[in-house]
């Protein structure tokens, strides 16, 4: 085992600089829009580097906790720090007509050139983010501004159409109505008085009258195409230009995301997966966690205090990656089994090639069985035991045993392995395919199952048959045409165990993570020359054992009191008079923060259904309200969407409800059909 170097382990929670907190200030858009920033300035005579968080989460009061963890530490080891809301968000004027507008791309760019430009600045900005966030600074990179010379971005996309909240292999997410809900119930809170004095409500009025329904533009651009190449920096990562760090975590739809753009740019990029959600992974779960502010510390260092650092360590890695081993299926761990691994070469070294027989997966091709045609299983209850793709960072929501999915799908299993095996990178599934009915849509799951039948889900995906190989169009084949598909899964770094077996379960449908089609297919499967591609472990890996220092105890501001109606809990699918339900809530969280009279309250629930076991029969429900109370008022805002399947496709309501002081805001309601793709 080696010992990988972590500089910053050592490190004071805190540096030696003195900061102050201006609550907000405007930074001027060409336009006339003016964005407002929360800003963190060291008490220094000498112009020093700037950093700034770009998101549309409400600096004033939403994100406010999370804010005190990073900017007020940076801001300490002598940064400018700088958390900024977007247009039609929080504190800034303008409006959001939909994710990663134009307007929103170019506003980044703007930021960065006025930053540099202050008197307090020394000319070098970074930009850093998670989730959104972290997006935004990668498209800030492309062709980017030269006072940006790095980014870090946690937990972010590339692809904003196979690897975001929206879509995967071209089956519609059900998790997008969610964010459908949550978005406008975001960008309808107010701005904050205090903060903007008295323009506060004519700057509320005119971005609710602007405040659209983004949802509808997710659910119609259902290929790829033009809509959702804008912001995926995938297509052109050639123009990437300043060194960017990289993190996710495999309990996050986001975690693929690394590997990918490390293959396309390792010239520039370093990347971290490790085993938590959606989080900064000083916070999230499952841990082990790591020091996110002293390992971003010295990337900060290292790229915008140069001469003040002191290459005296060996190189960074470019990837550290939590290897996972088999962990008993769960709603929720708080710590993963596995270990750290290190590596420069982001390929694997080889493929080992695994073929599916009648009901086996074989390593031996010397003992196939003859070809056999095998039909692929619709049940709408495959997916009960899916949990959820991490997006929202909840606590919990891990994959539960599988088994009862397994027997759900057509399962093809290994004999018990005889010694350990470890996959690494994107594993992939060549199959000839017939879909009797179109359009359609394949499941696929890989598990590792115990002895005692424990099947434990390590990567999964789905894939919409009627598409080409880039999702961008319809391919315009017809249905009972048999074709070759590579199916590829989500990057993984994993252990199989010996004495386990690994299975692959193949199902037509993943409800409720997946909107289903809009009828029962019929699918077919040939074994023939059907291969399970196994990428393994690159050549020069290596075990660390302490890659970076634990997790920072620093608090930030602690000036605040919170309090709840109960933890969240997920309800477990039930079936009665021909009708499953399950769902979720999460009931009533509120947070005063004391020092600046403002108290947020939230919550959310999700219910989806389906009857006679009919896909046209399926609905989704999505109630999201929040509530914020300042000494001139208080604000209610009631955000819903329920979706309802029809046979010719689904019907789409929109509510937006918001008050202030008990007068009605917006009483907005919007209603849309979209019709399935037809063969």
């Amino acid at each position: 085992m080696s010992e990988f170097y972590a500089d910053n382990t050592d490190k004071p929670s805190t540096g030696s600089y003195q900061h102050e907190v201006i609550e907000h200030i405007w930074i001027p858009m060409p336009d006339g829009v003016r964005l407002s920033a929360r800003l963190w300035k060291p008490v220094t005579d000498v112009p020093a580097p700037a950093i700034f968080e770009y998101i549309p989460y409400r600096k004033r009061d939403l994100v406010r906790l999370r804010d005190e963890q990073n900017h007020p530490f940076l801001a300490s080891h002598g940064y400018y720090c700088l958390r900024v809301d977007m247009r039609g968000s929080g504190d800034s004027e303008g409006n959001m007509p939909d994710m990663y507008s134009q307007h929103e791309c170019d506003d980044a760019r703007h930021i960065i050139n006025w930053i540099s430009s202050q008197s307090w600045c020394d000319g070098n900005v970074g930009m850093f983010g998670t989730s959104w966030g972290g997006t935004a600074s990668l498209q800030a990179a492309v062709n980017s501004p030269p006072p940006l010379k790095a980014i870090l971005a946690n937990c972010a996309t590339i692809d904003r159409f196979e690897d975001d909240i929206h879509w995967m292999g071209g089956c519609l997410l059900t998790d997008s109505l969610e964010w459908g809900a949550t978005l406008p119930a975001i960008l309808a809170l107010p701005p904050d008085d205090q903060n903007v004095g008295d323009q506060w409500f004519s700057i509320w009025e005119h971005r609710l009258a602007e405040l659209k329904f983004p949802f509808q533009h997710w659910v119609e651009n259902h290929v790829r195409g033009s809509y959702w190449r804008h912001g995926s920096v995938r297509f052109n990562s050639d123009d990437l230009d300043c060194p960017i760090l990289m993190i996710g975590g495999w309990a996050d739809r986001y975690s693929n995301n690394v590997m990918n753009l490390l293959k396309a740019r390792p010239d520039i990029c370093q990347g971290i997966i490790g085993p938590w959600g959606h989080h900064y992974p000083d916070k999230a779960e499952p841990r082990p966690g790591m020091d996110f502010q002293g390992y971003a510390l010295d990337w900060w260092n290292r790229w915008l205090k140069p001469e003040d650092h002191h290459f005296s360590t060996p190189p960074r890695p470019s990837l550290l990656i939590w290897q996972r081993e088999y962990d008993p299926p769960d709603d929720r761990l708080t710590h993963r089994k596995g270990k750290w691994l290190a590596t420069d070469q982001i390929e694997s070294a080889f493929t080992r090639l695994c073929y599916l027989t009648k009901d086996r997966l074989l390593f031996d091709a010397t003992h196939l069985q003859d070809e056999h045609i095998l039909n692929v299983p619709f049940d709408l209850r495959h997916g009960e035991c899916a949990g959820d793709t991490g997006y929202f960072g909840r606590v919990g929501g891990l994959p539960l045993d599988q088994t009862p999915d397994d027997q759900r799908a057509l399962c093809f299993d290994t004999p018990k392995l005889t010694e350990d095996l470890d996959v690494y990178g994107f594993i992939s599934l060549d199959l000839n395919i017939c879909a009797m009915d179109l359009p359609a849509q394949i499941a696929c799951r890989i598990c590792e199952v115990t002895p005692e039948g424990k099947s434990h889900l390590v990567t999964r995906t789905v894939l919409a048959l009627e598409l080409d190989d880039m999702l961008d169009h319809d391919a315009g084949y017809q249905t009972g045409q048999t074709r070759r598909y590579r199916i590829t899964f989500p990057a993984t770094a994993y252990r199989f165990s010996a004495g386990n077996t690994m299975r692959l379960a193949l199902g037509c449908s993943y409800w409720p993570l997946v909107w289903p089609t809009k009828k029962k297919t019929h699918i077919d499967i040939q074994t023939h020359d059907a291969v399970l591609n196994l990428p393994t472990l690159p050549s020069d890996i290596r075990e660390i054992a302490k890659p970076f220092g634990e997790p920072s105890s620093y608090a930030g501001d602690t000036n605040f009191k919170s309090s709840s109606d109960g933890a969240f809990f997920r309800e477990a699918a039930t079936k009665r008079d021909n009708q499953v339900s399950q769902g979720w809530q999460q009931p009533q969280a509120i947070t005063h923060f004391q020092n600046i009279g403002v108290q947020l309250s939230t919550k959310t629930s999700a219910l989806y259904e389906h009857r006679d076991a009919d896909p046209a029969k399926v609905s989704c429900k999505i109630n999201n309200t929040y509530i914020i109370t300042r000494s001139d008022g208080e604000g209610v805002i009631d955000s819903r969407i329920h979706m309802q399947a029809e046979p010719s496709g689904f019907v789409v309501k929109s509510v937006l409800h918001i008050t202030w002081n008990d007068d009605v805001m917006m009483d907005k309601i919007e209603r849309f059909p979209v019709k399935y793709l037809e063969k």
